[in-house]
């Protein structure tokens, strides 16, 4: 399910990405992350990356992010869009409470200190975190971290949300409201990519599948055709 899709917004144009592991005491070995991996997002249109553990659907968020840069091609942005990236391995300021986390996560997304503030109240409630805001991160749970991230996505509107398996994070009860809410970000035409290990939420929320095995794209194209290929594969 997704809303309309328009335009490309973002053109993933053959990446490559490696990285530097310890391999004994004083050497390195180079670990290939992403293999020539091209890939065009449009506006509107919700992704879901899938693929085994280490295949580099993480890796491949971070790039559209920005967070790293490519070894080989190139990530190109057609107009100026914000992006947020929730991942649970990726925090906030771990010595800051979660109100000021909240604020400023919000403001990266380009919103005024007054408006985000104004938020505030907003998020603190969809993250369920009342009686914690004003503790300092360092003392949350991951998933409470994760929830404080999705509550600020959720409010605070980026033009591209990027997911990295935190739509499973919580009691069942904010399982429910989460994926609903992400929901209505799709009817609304919010601009989505996410890494999910649960292929019935891609198979509801999606409008294209990737599929990464080994750091290449194994197939691109709807639900109903990637997710059976997929199953096949790692039965």
């Amino acid at each position: 399910m997704s809303g309309m899709i328009g335009d490309p917004l973002i053109t993933v144009d053959h990446v490559a990405c490696r990285y530097k592991v310890r391999h004994g005491r004083m050497r390195f070995k180079s670990y290939v992350a992403l293999r020539d991996v091209s890939l065009v997002i449009h506006k509107g249109e919700t992704i879901g990356l899938i693929g085994r553990n280490g295949a580099g659907k993480s890796t491949l968020l971070h790039l559209v992010s920005g967070i790293i840069l490519p070894d080989g091609g190139k990530v190109v942005f057609h107009e100026p869009a914000s992006v947020s990236l929730l991942s649970l391995q990726l925090g906030f300021s771990p010595d800051l409470s979660g109100r000021d986390n909240a604020i400023i996560g919000a403001m990266l997304l380009g919103y005024s200190k007054r408006e985000s503030i104004a938020r505030l109240d907003a998020i603190t409630a969809f993250a369920e975190l009342e009686d914690w805001i004003d503790e300092p991160l360092r003392t949350y749970s991951s998933g409470m971290r994760a929830r404080l991230g999705f509550a600020v996505a959720m409010e605070m509107s980026p033009d591209v949300l990027l997911i990295d398996e935190t739509l499973g994070v919580g009691d069942e009860s904010f399982r429910k409201k989460s994926t609903e809410a992400m929901k209505e970000k799709l009817k609304s035409g919010q601009t989505t990519v996410f890494v999910s290990h649960s292929l019935l939420d891609v198979q509801e929320l999606c409008s294209r599948v990737v599929w990464i095995d080994n750091g290449r794209v194994k197939m691109i194209g709807v639900p109903g055709e990637v997710i059976p290929a997929y199953c096949d594969h790692v039965r």
